[in-house]
């Protein structure tokens, strides 16, 4: 078995900059490497890069797959104090999808829309 140090989600989207600048504002990400098309983001409290790429990038491969990355896809953070962070961004008036809500398994969780359209969501283990 290969030993894996980390790990990283990579997301197609019509703006990467866009969402690099929704993730960094309302959720403290850091742009580790960026060009044209490309940012590379890390939380510095650790985890796993977040990276955007400009959707029809013709570096992209396989090109089979290269379209959109929004459908059906979420992107989960897990926070601490899930109600009182959900304050703070409904007063930065950012596009609320789910207010917090708590599953019967224990999960809270509440959705944001970013600048893209992809939707990330804020978890709480209760």
């Amino acid at each position: 078995m290969p030993k894996i140090s980390s790990f990283a989600v990579s997301l197609n989207v019509p703006e990467p900059e866009a969402s690099a600048a929704f993730l960094s504002g309302h959720f403290g990400y850091i742009a580790e490497m960026q060009n044209d098309g490309f940012v590379s983001l890390r939380h510095p409290n650790g985890g796993s890069n977040i990276i955007f790429l400009r959707a029809g990038l013709p570096t992209f491969k396989p090109a089979e797959i290269a379209g959109r990355a929004r459908e059906g896809l979420l992107l989960v953070l897990v926070v601490d104090a899930i109600d009182e962070y959900h304050e703070q961004l409904v007063a930065q008036d950012i596009a609320v999808v789910t207010s917090p809500e708590t599953e019967p398994w224990g999960e809270r969780f509440a959705q944001y829309r970013d600048p893209n359209g992809l939707i990330v969501q804020l978890v709480q283990w209760v």
